[in-house]
């Protein structure tokens, strides 16, 4: 007899259902029947209009919030003293908490979505609204974190809701839901061309930049933009003074800003990750705020914001105010821009560790701003000849706010055209894009992307959790890798390896000398474009047919392998594997890498880390199954 988990748990996976109209526009499209670049174009046009009418919304309900909480409120309250206005974001935090208590979930951001749209499945209940009403809420009151983040997130939550009426393929909903981003940041910033390469940067990746993804997210960041344009105007965000390249020699003091600008932004974000796992209680000295029930954290996190902005009130919100005051050349001492940037490093790490809900965006050009205007004081005071081939302050602002806004989301291309669509000046434009190179160079260098956590999308087990991706570390290679790989001589032609790959249905096969010694590794794609590029040769005569069947393996094969161990960790081999975009290793012995012993693929890491998560989780049905079992293979 099947068993099922009861109905509470079922709900949990399964698809959400959908009244009316849902099915009167499922009813349509199966009616008329349009091609399918006709129903994606219009679905853009949908995701465009929608995300921007919300994102429009969510910024009238921040404006409503902060009217009611730091104009009203403060105007009955403030009479009892200046130490009233920490009441702000402490009542901000209780309501968020109220809202956390009420519904546990926020719902999935824009990570998880992302890795849904790759399985192709939503394991958590869309909650636009909520999330919206809480990023109102928390803004609003004085968090100190930004509004792109929600609003992309709104576009996102839209573009997958209609993919999931719908019911599209998985290629086609990840599309909508890069185009539902982009239409999110394109409406939040007004700034349609930075929306659309954030989502080919960061959502759809660097391999969908095709002309039919770029059609569709385009429309549908132009339409956002478009309705944000009517609904909250147009001017650009921020108003720069007229600005000029003094000098040639001006460029490596934009470089050293974009060293400055990594090393703020790995604090930046080394800030946020200890910030979650000390109120996650995971930090010795922190444990008893895990004890804390969640709902309580972000009057915790209220109370500490709301006592630093006693003494800085500039940390408080978006800050967008502040980071104008910079770019319009007001005097800020330098002591007061390093506690600014100090302050606000903390506040919004602990603004994101609380449960406050918001964007990293805007903090990031805080600080940027807050760095690039020290950085040129400082220069300025260090050596005063450096004055007459220097621009003002705010250059260095703006360039700052690029380089570290880049280095912290890793989207270099976005920082570059967000920052040029807000200040719409192009002639900022050079240094920035030297300091935002550089400062994304260096963060790549000190601390890579390329980590098994990241990896594991790339093999569909995005969704793993932290305690369960370490199962990864815990598998060796030898338990994942094929012991008798296909193995094909060096001397073999082209033609007789395509037939007998073909005919045993493998995709791989590891190339050997006369004496079995690994000498290369080759693949289909290495047969079928050896295949393509005599097909298409201009003579294609019986005499070049005959060249082709004379091909061995040895000319077209992979000779400069990278190899994996059988007694290594599968997520260092998964790294390796990642670093040159490679789908299969040979595993040799570690004495001699020439003596085969197996060949690892992705498909075979996917497979076991998911039977070993499946073993972990029968743990707690079966106590028989032992700890070793748990990353045992069959």
């Amino acid at each position: 007899m099947t068993l099922l988990p009861p109905t509470e748990l079922r709900k949990v996976t399964e698809k959400p259902t959908f009244g009316f109209p849902s099915f009167r526009l499922t009813y349509l499209v199966n009616r008329f029947q349009p091609s399918p670049e006709t129903v994606v174009l219009l679905l853009a046009l949908l995701i465009g209009s929608g995300s921007g009418m919300g994102v429009v919304t969510f910024h009238y309900l921040i404006q409503l919030i902060h009217h009611l909480m730091l104009e009203n409120l403060m105007s009955v309250i403030g009479v009892w003293g200046a130490w009233t206005l920490a009441c702000v974001p402490i009542l901000g935090g209780l309501i968020v908490g109220l809202m956390r208590w009420r519904t546990q979930d926020f719902g999935p951001g824009l990570s998880s979505l992302i890795a849904a749209s790759q399985k192709g499945e939503i394991k958590r209940q869309l909650r636009p609204v909520t999330k919206m009403l809480a990023a109102a809420v928390s803004l609003g009151s004085g968090a100190s974190l930004g509004p792109e983040g929600p609003s992309v997130e709104i576009g996102a939550n839209f573009g997958m809701l209609l993919s999931v009426v719908l019911q599209v393929s998985q290629e086609r909903q990840r599309l909508l839901l890069g185009a539902g981003a982009a239409a999110g940041l394109a409406a939040g910033f007004n700034a349609p061309i930075a929306g659309v390469f954030f989502a080919l940067e960061v959502v759809l990746g660097a391999t969908s930049f095709a002309t039919s993804a770029v059609s569709v997210v385009l429309l549908a960041a132009v339409v956002a933009a478009l309705i944000a344009h009517i609904g909250l105007g147009g001017q650009p965000a921020f108003a720069l003074p007229v600005y000029q390249v003094r000098s040639p020699l001006e460029l490596p003091l934009y470089l050293g800003l974009g060293l400055w600008a990594s090393l703020v932004s790995l604090i930046y974000t080394q800030l946020i990750r200890l910030a979650k796992a000390c109120f996650a209680g995971k930090v010795p000295g922190f444990s008893s705020l895990g004890k804390i029930p969640l709902p309580i954290h972000p009057i915790i996190g209220g109370l500490i914001i709301g006592i630093c902005a006693l003494y800085l009130p500039q940390i408080l919100g978006i800050g967008y105010e502040t980071v104008e005051a910079m770019l319009q050349d007001v005097e800020f001492s330098l002591q007061l821009l390093i506690l600014l940037l100090v302050v606000k490093l903390v506040i919004t790490a602990i603004s994101v560790g609380s449960g406050f809900v918001g964007g990293v965006f805007a903090p990031a050009m805080f600080l940027g701003a807050s760095l690039g205007s020290a950085y040129a004081k400082i220069l300025a005071n260090v050596a005063p000849a450096m004055s007459g081939f220097m621009a003002a302050p705010p250059a260095y602002a703006t360039v700052g706010m690029a380089a570290v806004l880049a280095a912290s989301v890793r989207a270099p291309l976005t920082a570059i055209l967000l920052l040029f669509e807000l200040t719409r000046d192009y002639r900022i434009v050079l240094p920035l894009m030297a300091a935002v190179g550089l400062s994304v160079w260096l963060v790549e260098r000190i601390k890579p992307n390329s980590n098994s956590n990241s990896n594991l999308q790339q093999i569909g087990l995005s969704e793993l959790k932290d305690e369960q991706a370490e199962i990864l570390q815990q598998i060796l290679v030898q338990e994942a890798m094929h012991p008798c790989p296909k193995k094909l001589p060096a001397t073999m032609t082209v033609i007789e390896a395509a037939l007998e790959m073909t005919r045993d249905r493998t995709r791989s096969a590891l190339v050997v000398n006369e004496l079995g010694q690994l000498v290369g590794i080759l693949s289909l794609e290495d047969i079928n474009r050896t295949l393509s590029a005599w097909q298409n040769y201009p003579d294609s005569s019986t005499a070049n047919q005959g060249d082709l069947s004379n091909q061995t393996l040895i000319d077209i094969c992979t000779t400069d392998i990278l190899y994996a161990h059988q007694d290594e960790p599968l997520s260092e081999a998964l790294d390796r594997m990642s670093l040159r975009g490679l789908h299969q290793l040979p595993v040799v012995a570690s004495d001699n890498p020439e003596q085969i012993l197996g060949l690892l693929e992705r498909e075979q890491i996917a497979l076991t880390c998911n039977v070993a998560v499946t073993r972990k989780a029968l743990c707690h049905y079966l106590p028989l199954v032992t700890t070793t079992d748990v990353v045992a293979s069959h």
